[in-house]
């Protein structure tokens, strides 16, 4: 009873989307009138098939609407008119069937029963469209990610990218080459998510246990705030404003400036300029070297007893900051200028004429300033505590 009816009701069922559907108002011509009419067919066919024989499942069929879903994903359409069709489908499919049922005066209940299974039945086609529609939606985000990560590898790169190459890669990756950009990098997303909340056009990838983005016109109003409050209270770094030939230069710095923000070398979190900590880059740029120049430099002071090599490393590098200006040490370190006098003489019988050559000077302070950055203060009597030492 009811297939007559169906089959009838799909030429009305077409022709009421095209006409009730704004986004499907065209003519049903190639591929999309094709899918058009295929998917009513198979649809009206399919719940026919689901009445004549109960139990039967539509999952052979459900293929076919996961790929209307996925289509409209393609076209950049949401649901909404996919699914207004299905209703209207459903509406016109029940409006056939209930007539064909009332001809045949079956039991009220029964019209009842039609009319859930109707609607259910329309319920699996959404869902399957749904699930089409996200799978598709997912699968381009993933490809966009893809295309923005190798764009970032590209732009980072050394040496810099042709022009042509880069713009071409961009305009796939769905980005816009800023005139000017800095590299921006931190530590892990954590709980939070860091990238989400970046300005817009920002396109991110990890960096080995840190991410790096690069950041469009990174010292527009408002925008070191907004870094600041995407970043909130983790280690992180923004290198120098360039131009795209350069991003290279600003990833490293920004890299190497999160590192050391990481290890506590330069704050104990939130966003850190690495242009402000030039120096600190220089010195921690090699920790091998600086490492090796400390044992070099530092041997004859490792050699004394621990407390002593202490507080003779505190008082030398307090006397390489001020330039040997004894009243001044001693302010700093809470002694008395002849203690200072007197730990210098200590200082002069361990090292030798060093104290006396520009160059040594600088790197003793080097040294100095590198092992107590990475080892976390270990001149363990800065301040009042070790004021009483002689």
């Amino acid at each position: 009873m009811l297939r007559p009816a169906l089959s009838e009701a799909g030429p009305e069922i077409i022709a009421a989307i095209g006409v009730e559907v704004p986004a499907y108002a065209r003519p049903l011509e190639g591929a999309f009138g094709e899918a058009v009419r295929r998917g009513v067919a198979q649809a009206l066919g399919q719940f026919a098939e689901m009445v004549e024989r109960p139990g039967t499942e539509p999952v052979a069929g459900l293929a076919l609407y996961r790929d209307l879903g996925r289509g409209e994903a393609r076209e950049g359409r949401g649901l909404d008119a996919l699914l207004a069709a299905y209703r209207i489908g459903a509406r016109l499919a029940w409006r056939r069937c209930a007539e064909a049922a009332r001809r045949a005066e079956l039991d009220p209940d029964l019209l009842t029963l039609l009319a859930e299974a109707i609607f259910a039945y329309i319920d699996e086609l959404s869902a399957a469209s749904a699930e089409g529609h996200a799978e598709e939606q997912s699968a381009a985000a993933g490809e966009t990610d893809r295309r923005r990560r190798a764009l970032l590898a590209l732009l980072v790169g050394r040496p810099a990218p042709d022009a042509g190459v880069l713009h071409s890669a961009a305009q796939e990756a769905g980005w816009v080459v800023p005139e000017r950009l800095a590299a921006l990098a931190w530590r892990g997303e954590g709980a939070e998510r860091v990238s989400p909340r970046l300005p817009g056009g920002t396109i991110v990838a990890p960096a080995d246990e840190l991410r790096l983005a690069i950041v469009p016109d990174a010292e527009a109003p408002g925008r070191r705030a907004e870094l600041e409050r995407a970043i909130g209270p983790r280690p992180a770094a923004i290198g120098p404003l360039v131009e795209w030939p350069e991003a290279a230069r600003s990833a490293d710095r920004a890299l190497a400036a999160c590192r050391l923000a990481a290890r506590g070398t330069l704050s104990l979190g939130g966003l850190v300029v690495a242009e402000e900590h030039a120096a600190d880059l220089i010195v921690h740029g090699d920790a091998e070297l600086l490492a090796e120049l400390a044992d070099r430099r530092l041997g004859p002071l490792d050699a004394l007893p621990a407390g002593v090599s202490a507080r003779l490393s505190q008082t030398l590098l307090a006397w390489l900051e001020h330039r040997g200006r004894h009243r001044k040490v001693a302010d700093v370190l809470f002694v008395h200028p002849q203690t200072v006098r007197y730990r210098v003489g200590q200082l002069r019988d361990a090292l030798g004429d060093v104290l006396d050559d520009p160059r040594a000077r600088f790197e003793l302070e080097m040294a100095l300033r590198g092992r107590r950055d990475a080892e976390g203060e270990p001149f363990s009597e800065i301040g009042p505590a070790g004021a009483g030492a002689g």
